[in-house]
């Protein structure tokens, strides 16, 4: 079981209504706040955004080595949907919008979001499943 994910960020503040908004949605509640970073949970797993002094870059590249997504349930095809409609409100913008809700192929109802970090998340519908092949990146 995953323990916890933790994302380093160029800017708390926006990293912190952005992934605060998104989690709180999918049912996470706040869990640690301290002056570089806060967290969210839910059930044994938690997820961080830090504001590290070492941070070394100041934008995540999801094409280069490293994370590309994170991937979350999201409740059935009406939840999925209701996320992608509010997510411009809250920084995030839609990828592969022109094949929305089928971007992953043709049996896996989802969306692909990214912040304004360029952070990539995946809302993947109920009872959905996809196998590798299908996928169109």
């Amino acid at each position: 079981m995953l323990h916890h994910i933790e994302l380093w960020v160029p800017d708390l503040p926006r990293a912190t209504r952005e992934w605060g908004w998104l989690l709180g949605r999918l049912g996470y509640d706040p869990y640690q706040d301290w002056e570089h970073g806060r967290s969210w949970r839910q059930g044994p797993t938690y997820l961080v955004v830090e504001r590290s002094p070492a941070l070394t870059e100041d934008r995540h590249d999801r094409l280069r080595p490293g994370l590309n997504h994170l991937a979350f349930h999201a409740g059935g095809p009406d939840e999925v949907d209701a996320l992608v409609n509010e997510a411009p409100a809250h920084g995030w913008t839609s990828l592969f919008a022109d094949r929305y809700p089928h971007a992953g192929g043709p049996r896996h109802y989802a969306a692909y979001l990214a912040n304004m970090d360029g952070f990539e998340v995946e809302l993947v519908a109920r009872g959905e499943s996809v196998s590798n092949a299908e996928r169109p990146f």
